[in-house]
């Protein structure tokens, strides 16, 4: 393979997104996974260092937080480096309604992508104005729990607005009087991460109704958003459904309950293989709202009802956007 080196001369703005992008990399692929393997080999790593005692024991009072609407900070959300990091793909959040910041919504985003780069760069940084865009609300972004396991990471994760992934940190946003809140579910989850190659608009959808259930129960409104170029970042090693690579990768999937695609796109000094994403433009468009009527306890008939009307819904924001952001108009959105 005959390797492409970048230019010995490249403006230092570049560089800067490069290396933002570095760092988000490291952070999410990295550090977090060490951390998480540290914590399964066993908590007292951390108590035993004595350097740590006295946090050990504020993750212990604090325990709860991600499942309560978690702790942001708006100097992380705000920084500087986020904005050279959405300038390395670019990334742009696009707005297709006002939002009243009198009540709660509850956003499906679509698709995961390998990292959801654009859900992470438009709900948990101010990098591409969401506060702007959607005045008086506040955005809430849903991730796997086990991170939220990981002592240090964890207080990391909190700062953009990430929450905990599961019924309860839903409800605490969901439910909170007053309204103002956004709560995004990335509704494919990490499982659709290893359809998530250039070209495709596979989604994992058909049987995910958790998230339609949650709004019915609130009566708040479910909002699709879709963001093209999400899945052209990174290329991944081929793996066909029944292929001994994805068995292995469903496999670790249960045990761990973190995906593991084999994703591949350039480096930092060569242009020919590594970890660090394809530049390559994000648009995250987020649709209207869908009325949705509350019931405490909804049966199967009106989820379903619902989870079609979301499912036409989505499949109208994308093909009225496709053309805009370079989608051949051959390609229609593929559910499983």
């Amino acid at each position: 393979m005959k390797i492409q080196f970048a230019p010995l001369y490249i403006p230092l703005k570049r560089r800067f997104q490069t290396a933002a992008v570095l760092q988000w990399i490291f952070s999410f692929l990295f550090l977090g996974k060490r951390l998480f393997f540290q914590y399964v080999v066993g908590i007292r790593v951390l108590l035993i260092d004595r350097s740590h005692i006295l946090y050990a024991a504020w993750w212990l009072l604090d325990w709860d937080t991600p499942h309560k609407g978690g702790r942001r900070n708006h100097f992380i959300r705000k920084s500087i480096v986020w904005r050279y990091m959405r300038d390395y793909f670019p990334v742009t959040l696009v707005k297709t309604a006002d939002l009243d910041p009198r009540k709660n919504y509850l956003v499906g985003f679509h698709p995961h992508g390998v990292l959801v780069a654009g859900a992470f760069l438009n709900f948990c940084t101010e990098a591409t104005g969401f506060s702007k865009l959607f005045p008086g609300l506040t955005s809430h972004l849903m991730m796997l729990t086990l991170w939220f396991r990981v002592p240090f990471f964890r207080d990391y994760l909190m700062s953009g607005g990430l929450i905990a992934s599961d019924k309860e940190s839903a409800s605490s946003v969901l439910r909170k009087p007053g309204g103002g809140n956004i709560l995004v579910i990335v509704v494919g989850g990490a499982q659709e991460a290893l359809d998530a190659r250039p070209g495709a608009f596979t989604l994992l959808l058909k049987n995910r109704k958790g998230f339609v259930r949650l709004a019915i129960e609130h009566g708040v409104s479910l909002i699709p958003a879709f963001s093209f170029g999400e899945n052209e970042l990174f290329d991944q090693v081929d793996n066909p459904k029944g292929s001994w690579l994805r068995n292995v990768q469903h496999r670790l999937q249960k045990v761990m309950g973190i995906s593991l695609p084999l994703f591949h796109a350039r480096g930092v000094f060569q242009y020919s293989f590594g970890l660090i994403p394809y530049r390559r433009p994000i648009f995250t468009v987020v649709g209207k709202p869908i009325h949705v009527e509350k019931k405490q306890n909804p049966s199967q008939e009106e989820v379903n009802q619902l989870h079609q009307t979301y499912i036409g819904e989505l499949c109208k924001l994308f093909e009225e956007h496709k053309a805009k952001y370079n989608v051949p108009k051959e390609k229609h959105l593929e559910f499983i």
